[in-house]
C-alpha cells in the first residue's frame, strides 16, 4: 500500500488546514487509517484514526475537539483519508504522517502496517 499525504503548510495560530492522504496499491476499505505527527526533537505520536467503515474514530487528547478525521470509501473515490485541523496552535507544528493499520485500537497504540511520507505543518504565533 502506498500512501501520499498532502495539504500541509504555514498557517497562523487559530487557523485551519485540511490534510489529505491518497492510498493506492491495496484494498483501501480493508484498512483502518490514521495520522501521526513528529515535532522536532520529539518522538512520533498518534493524532487520529478512523475504522475501515468510517464509523469509529479515535483522537489524541491534544487534538480532540479541534480535529476531524474522515475517509471516502466510495468506489469512485480516490481512496482518500482526511484530517481537518482547526484552531491550530504553535504546538501543533510537526511533520504529519499518514498511516494504514489493522484497527483503530492498534493504531492508537502505535501499531502501523504502512507509512506514508510526511507533510509539514507549521503554525506561527
Amino acid at each position: 500500500v502506498q500512501l501520499q499525504a498532502s495539504g500541509g503548510g504555514l498557517v497562523q495560530a487559530g487557523g485551519s488546514l485540511r490534510l489529505s492522504c491518497a492510498a493506492s496499491g491495496g484494498t483501501f476499505s480493508t484498512y483502518a487509517m490514521g495520522w501521526f505527527r513528529q515535532a522536532p526533537g520529539k518522538e512520533r505520536e498518534f493524532v487520529a484514526a478512523v475504522s475501515m467503515s468510517g464509523g469509529t474514530r479515535s483522537y489524541a487528547d491534544s487534538v480532540k475537539g479541534r480535529s476531524t478525521i474522515s475517509r471516502d470509501n466510495r468506489d469512485n473515490a480516490k481512496n482518500t483519508v482526511y484530517l481537518q485541523l482547526n484552531m491550530l496552535k504553535p504546538e501543533d507544528t510537526a511533520v504529519y504522517y499518514c498511516a494504514a493499520g489493522v484497527s483503530v485500537g492498534t493504531m492508537t497504540s502505535g501499531q502501523v502496517n504502512y507509512w506514508g511520507q510526511g507533510t509539514q505543518v507549521t503554525v506561527s504565533s
